[in-house]
């Protein structure tokens, strides 16, 4: 990804799907004609390898991402319930190194849950991965809907926030 210079960071919003295995990244630029892609893409850690390793992985790939883009904004997903204790607790884990990664970048963290995000972009909180990417491809003018998912739903909550209002105003109290 090419390096973004300063006199954009404010207008850069990167958003975050954390996991332990999979990490989602997308970045929009808030421009004055709406939000414009500028990249996206998955950390993946190596496949069986120790918790502690993954999230040092996630750690060394997220700080070169931020330090590329230099966002003004990172929004991750909220926590929210599992089923399975054991997968709460590691997207926890993921969740902690992308908060942190981002304060230590100098970027504001921000947090929106998955069926807000979804309800901001379709319409319904509850819908499908698949639906959530074709729009973000609609939003965004793609040609094809970004790949993998958790690269969609990263660059949906970056389309999220920016469309909830809190965008305009971050950038008038900048």
């Amino acid at each position: 990804m090419p390096a973004v210079p300063d006199s954009l960071r404010e207008a850069i919003v990167l958003g975050v799907d954390p996991g332990t295995r999979v990490v989602g990244f997308g970045a929009i630029v808030l421009a004055p004609t709406g939000p414009v892609f500028l990249g996206c893409g998955v950390i993946k850690p190596r496949t069986g390898a120790p918790i502690a390793e993954r999230l040092g992985h996630i750690r060394a790939e997220l700080d070169a991402v931020l330090s590329a883009l230099r966002p003004g904004v990172v929004v991750v997903e909220e926590a929210f319930a599992h089923r399975n204790v054991q997968s709460a607790l590691r997207i926890g884990e993921g969740r902690g190194v992308v908060l942190s990664c981002a304060v230590a970048a100098g970027a504001r963290a921000e947090q929106l849950s998955p069926a807000s995000a979804k309800k901001a972009l379709v319409g319904f909180g509850g819908a499908h991965k698949t639906q959530v990417a074709s729009m973000v491809q609609r939003s965004l003018r793609l040609e094809a809907p970004p790949q993998p998912l958790d690269a969609s739903d990263a660059l949906a909550l970056a389309l999220a926030w920016a469309l909830s209002g809190r965008s305009a105003a971050a950038r008038r109290g900048a």
